[in-house]
């Protein structure tokens, strides 16, 4: 007795083969649904979405009766017409769940940083606060126990202080803190002056982390991780206490590129890997960069830099697997290797001290941030933080005159 021959449909291909494809879809399709969602509901799938993501996000909840129309069609066409289809789908809703997966650690973020665990604040009589404040940019100046006088050089000059640091958050959205860790004896001298000076201040932000010269990469990456679940920014900055700034400037600057979803921004470099012990940036991984005499990857200079919302979540969100560096610049340059990363090579943030900003200040071009880069920062800091200012300041009343 023979076997049966396979029935066909349209240009000879089994019916088997159809039945098949839609039964993998929808095992597909509920997989994927299920994986991220339970019990998957249409209306819930991204509130957000595009009509054509939307209309995509329906045909895998409900694969059935896509196969029934297909069941029905007939050759070759129409079942790789239908692997595209689905291809489309499946990159739609991975699309949707990649969006949500972020949105979903940060939320975790913000929560992890309470005592509550919850994902506001909560006020000691139990009255929740508001969630996080949405600002344009948080600038957060990098700091150590021995520099006090730093600190006070910038509060005298470039640095707004009291009513006027509370206004510049209200009317622009500009948050900046001087940021710390704590001492290896959390509680002793050094913390509790610290905390006397944000006494006077208020406009310290501090960290959960043990403050050391050859920590700075752990304190980087935790201060964007600390900034991101407290403030909700376009853009996040670190700058050194030895720079001057033209809040202005800066404020421009970034605006020029708000509507980029993943920026970089910064005075890109691609420096020489150290390998020898005792130098100072000396790189203990350097065998990682390939063959002796190998120039690091393009990445910003220390000095300050600004990443926008996407990236500092990234790092929130990643913060436990990304790998640190010896230096700090090189550690975050590091971290967007392999993403879709805008590098932009923004040169007003890496002007000289006097004469070179002097020049672009009075050409009516100042310059947003000053430095030496034989110190890399400016040379002698305290005492000539004043001049700096004075020289190549873009004048105390230009942040309030400019539009973001």
């Amino acid at each position: 007795m023979g076997l049966s021959r396979p029935h066909k449909v349209g240009n000879g291909v089994p019916a088997r083969w159809v039945s098949l494809f839609c039964i993998a879809s929808f095992f597909l399709g509920v997989l994927v649904v299920n994986s991220f969602w339970g019990d998957p509901d249409p209306e819930k799938i991204d509130e957000e979405a595009s009509p054509l993501e939307k209309d995509q996000s329906r045909r895998v909840l409900h694969p059935i009766a896509n196969c029934e129309k297909k069941e029905a069609a007939n050759g070759v066409g129409d079942i790789l017409s239908q692997v595209s289809q689905t291809h489309d789908v499946i990159m739609a809703l991975d699309k949707t769940i990649s969006t949500l997966e972020v949105q979903l650690a940060t939320a975790r973020s913000s929560k992890s940083g309470n005592d509550e665990g919850s994902p506001m604040v909560i006020k000691p009589g139990g009255e929740p606060l508001k969630e996080r404040q949405k600002v344009f940019f948080v600038m957060g100046i990098m700091t150590a126990f021995s520099s006090r006088k730093r600190r006070e050089s910038i509060r005298e000059t470039w640095m707004p202080q009291g009513d006027e640091l509370k206004k510049l958050e209200e009317e622009k959205g500009i948050i900046m803190r001087f940021v710390i860790g704590h001492s290896a004896t959390p509680g002793g001298v050094l913390d509790r002056a610290i905390e006397a000076e944000e006494e006077k201040h208020k406009d310290f932000f501090r960290l959960n982390h043990i403050e050391g010269y050859r920590e700075l990469s752990s304190k980087t990456q935790i201060y964007f991780t600390a900034a991101v679940s407290k403030w909700d920014a376009d853009f996040y900055i670190k700058v050194d206490d030895d720079v001057h700034i033209n809040l202005g400037m800066v404020g421009s600057t970034l605006a020029r590129h708000r509507s980029k979803p993943r920026t970089y921004i910064g005075c890109m470099k691609s420096g020489p890997i150290l390998a020898n012990k005792g130098v100072k940036y000396h790189e203990p991984e350097y065998w990682k960069f390939g063959e002796e005499g190998n120039k690091y990857f393009r990445h910003a200079t220390g000095q300050i830099y600004a990443i926008s919302k996407d990236l500092a979540t990234y790092i929130s969100v990643h913060h436990h697997i990304l790998h640190k560096y010896a230096n700090e610049d090189v550690s975050l340059g590091s971290w967007f290797i392999g993403l879709d990363v805008e590098h932009i090579d923004e040169r007003s943030l890496c002007c000289g001290t006097p004469p070179e900003c002097e020049w672009k200040a009075q050409a009516g071009n100042p310059c947003a941030a000053s430095f030496d880069w034989s110190c890399s920062g400016i040379c002698k800091s305290v005492e000539r933080m004043e001049e700096v200012h004075e020289r190549c300041g873009e004048g105390d009343e230009a942040i309030w005159h400019t539009s973001f």
